[in-house]
């Protein structure tokens, strides 16, 4: 199989359900979605943020959109009753590290019974033929090493967050083991629906508001017209623009739909130049947003705040995806903050954001063989 060979055909008249839609990865989703003509349901709570990609993009109105709590097993029940979904993609989730020191009982909760709810819905519903998990690259125990983690790494994250995914990826293995095909020779009580996880590496892009991540405090300082904050400008991170591992999402949801053999766990990450320091990439930033604006307002500071732990570095070895799908990056993390500044400026001029995020799709999608 090429790189993104199935297509977004595949998708057409598709019953797709998708959990955290109303986040800023699943709103890209849905997007994507749309354009290739599924059908789509999402589940989650309201949008996280105020203002949201979510309500901005417009994208409600294309998508049956139910408002529900993972941890609320009955609802999620009687929506995959009505929904009868085909393919299921799991994105709901606490997704912040800070926010996981501050509530670790509500962070393991929806990240570790939402899987366990998820999983069971799943099991109890054979029309879903194909569901994909989504984590992160932090479930790996983190040695602090200069090279990439690969799939058959250890999993055991050191913060609640990063910890939870892991529990989440250790909940699916023992679902796939215990009740989901893995061939095609298991019949009796097994579930015919094949699943997957995919760990991402930190996504950015146009439409992120979260807290206590960095590019939207550079884009709320720079709004602000102060000077951006940088708490920790020697962590290195694997960044990558939101759509490079949405579409793996769907690469694999779909690969797997009829050909088990696909199933497993991914990596998906940039290449290794795209593994920049914090301070690094806001200098990136400063840089492509006074290059737009034409004028030199965006600047950064040092303020280490002795915050809890977190890994300083951290990259992912992509070689099963590469060497499995043909797939690579689209995108550096150069032509992504020219994308972020693009998309933040249009916001900041009120300017219709969907045209951007839809022009920016169609890009993507012309670059990406």
């Amino acid at each position: 199989m090429g790189q993104f060979d199935f297509g977004l055909d595949f998708y057409k008249g598709k019953r797709v359900l998708i959990t955290g839609h109303t986040g800023f990865k699943g709103t890209w989703m849905c997007m994507l979605l749309v354009q290739a003509g599924a059908e789509v349901t999402g589940y989650a709570l309201e949008p996280p943020t105020d203002p949201g990609v979510f309500v901005l993009s417009g994208i409600e109105q294309q998508i049956r959109s139910v408002t529900g709590d993972v941890r609320d097993l009955e609802h999620l029940q009687r929506v995959f009753d009505e929904v009868q979904p085909e393919v299921v993609i799991h994105m709901a989730a606490q997704p912040i590290v800070r926010e996981s020191y501050r509530s670790p009982v509500y962070t393991y909760e929806v990240n570790v019974m939402g899987t366990v709810n998820m999983l069971e819905c799943v099991r109890m519903h054979p029309c879903v033929r194909s569901f994909v998990n989504v984590t992160t690259d932090k479930v790996y125990l983190n040695r602090e090493w200069a090279w990439g983690y690969r799939e058959n790494e250890e999993l055991n994250g050191y913060d609640p967050y990063s910890n939870s995914k892991s529990c989440s990826e250790l909940v699916t293995d023992s679902y796939r083991n215990s009740f989901f095909r893995q061939d095609e020779k298991k019949e009796n009580g097994i579930c015919p629906t094949v699943i997957s996880t995919v760990r991402a590496g930190n996504v950015i892009g146009g439409g992120d508001f979260a807290a206590d991540r960095i590019i939207p405090d550079c884009v709320r300082a720079v709004l602000k017209k102060e000077a951006i904050v940088v708490r920790n400008p020697y962590s290195t991170r694997p960044y990558q623009h939101v759509l490079e591992p949405v579409a793996v999402y769907l690469m694999l949801a779909a690969a797997q739909y009829d050909e088990p053999k696909y199933a497993g766990s991914y990596n998906v990450g940039p290449d290794e130049t795209d593994c920049y320091a914090t301070g690094e990439l806001v200098t990136l930033f400063c840089e492509k947003w006074n290059q737009a604006a034409g004028v030199e307002e965006a600047v950064w500071k040092n303020e280490y705040d002795g915050g809890p732990h977190e890994a300083n570095f951290l990259k992912l070895d992509c070689s099963k995806l590469k060497g499995t799908f043909g797939w690579k990056p689209v995108w550096n993390v150069e032509q992504t903050m020219e994308k972020i500044v693009e998309w933040t400026i249009a916001y900041h001029k009120g300017e219709d954001v969907r045209t951007v995020m839809e022009r920016q799709i169609r890009e993507f999608l012309i670059n990406r063989v």
